[in-house]
């Protein structure tokens, strides 16, 4: 890690990570694509739960990245013994909340559901497919735990088969259950619980593999000093996916107001984005390690190094899908859903919409990133709940009683930009001072 030319180091860990991400992606939008030939209200269902997906994200990221970032820099510092006892707090601390939250999420499932934006036609479909999603919660929440993990270990192709094992299932059994067995979305949220489930063990058995820390029970024990390392890392991504599900919430109000049609359109402008984001961070996956273990032995020229190169990388690949995406824009809405013409008319303008601010995303994203590997929690928090927490919810409350729809579908450009232009010098202070910071 300390050794390798840097980009060679961080394209041999992105592509891995990429390839994990930009499958997930693919399982995501299967679901979207077999669920919008249901109704547009099962498609709206889909959003309506994603808010869900996002808050657990943001819990198991909190203990994941928080966790992850300490072994990094502990293994640069060949402190093995301090590594797997965050490994196991880790793991162990977010499985027992992710059976709290699924607990509460079956007691309160339709207030929590008409909290996350369900209109009284979708929340008949968004019932049974939370249903399935709530059971798999602690398995959710521990597999992008380990995933993490993993990555920071420079593992990240061992990572790769846990999370390729549960997309390819999901995609088999997505048709099966929802047309073959006739369960309907139902089916839907099935087929997403067992591949979870399934990807989960699959991880678990990767975990020590290749000389990478094993979960050990033996290894856990609970301590506010391990809190506090997690909460140093863990609150940045915490804080962005956190407020990623207020803003999910807020949006999916916002659309409601123009009907179901305008949340599924959001729905499906989501999972059309997720290539794009999956890029972006599945490079930011590989940049993470190379930062942090370099940052832990004092290589800041190597640093400096990676920080630059996946700046470009990423923003040169995000052109690319801007372009793309602006020219194939109803083609790409038209594969979710193409019978409902109120929905690809908001959905196409949406998604030109993000395309253009597309480019922004890889300077934010590699940013933010940065400064929480090298622990300056605070201005990386600040960068991490600007993009999809407090810029796109000012922006939702802002433009939407002043322009209706226009102003909805606008928002998440106008966020970019923002987000942008706070994240620009915040990073550039950070990597100047960078030597000085860690004296």
């Amino acid at each position: 890690m300390t050794a390798v030319p840097v980009k060679q180091l961080v394209i041999e860990l992105a592509v891995p990570s990429t390839v994990c991400m930009l499958v997930t992606a693919l399982y995501n939008m299967a679901d979207t694509f077999f669920i919008g030939k249901i109704s547009t209200q099962a498609t709206g269902a889909i959003g309506i739960v994603f808010t869900y997906m996002a808050l657990i994200q943001s819990i198991a990221f909190f203990f994941g990245h928080g966790s992850g970032n300490y072994i990094s820099r502990e293994l640069g510092r060949k402190n093995g013994e301090n590594a797997e006892k965050m490994a196991a707090f880790g793991f162990f601390s977010a499985f027992a909340v992710g059976v709290l939250i699924a607990v509460l999420g079956f007691v309160f499932m339709n207030p929590a559901l008409r909290l996350f934006g369900a209109t009284e036609t979708i929340l008949p479909e968004a019932r049974p497919y939370f249903f399935y999603i709530l059971l798999a919660t602690p398995f959710i929440m521990t597999t992008f735990v380990m995933n993490n993990h993993m990555r920071f270990q420079g593992n990240a192709n061992k990572a790769m088969f846990g999370i390729l094992t549960g997309a390819v299932l999901n995609v088999i059994l997505d048709p099966i259950l929802i047309f073959g067995a006739g369960l309907g979305i139902r089916g839907a949220s099935m087929a997403t619980a067992v591949s979870q489930i399934a990807g989960f063990f699959v991880m678990l058995h990767m975990t020590g593999k290749g000389g990478g820390i094993k979960i050990r029970l033996a290894n856990f024990s609970f301590s506010w000093a391990s809190l506090c390392e997690v909460a140093a890392g863990g609150l940045p991504s915490l804080g962005r996916q956190g407020l990623m599900s207020v803003s999910a919430i807020c949006l999916n109000h916002a659309a409601g107001i123009y009907g179901d049609s305008a949340i599924a359109a959001f729905s499906v402008v989501s999972r059309a984005t997720m290539i794009a984001n999956s890029v972006v961070i599945g490079i930011g996956q590989g940049f993470q390690p190379v930062c942090g273990f370099n940052y832990g032995a004092g290589r800041f020229d190597r640093v400096r190094e990676a920080v630059r190169f996946s700046s470009v990388l990423v923003t040169a690949l995000l052109v690319v899908f801007g372009i793309s995406g602006g020219i194939f824009a109803e083609q790409i809405v038209r594969v979710f859903r193409d019978d409902d013409l109120k929905l690809i008319e908001i959905a196409v303008f949406a998604l030109r919409a993000q395309c253009v601010t597309f480019p922004l995303l890889g300077g934010i994203t590699i940013t933010n990133m940065y400064l929480q590997n090298i622990r300056k929690t605070l201005p990386a928090t600040i960068v991490a709940v600007s993009r999809q927490g407090v810029f796109l919810i000012a922006a939702l409350l802002l433009l939407g009683p002043l322009f209706g729809i226009r102003g909805v579908q606008l928002a998440q450009p106008a966020a970019d930009a923002a987000a942008f232009l706070l994240a620009l010098p915040l990073g550039i202070y950070s990597i100047k001072g960078m030597g000085r910071d860690a004296a």
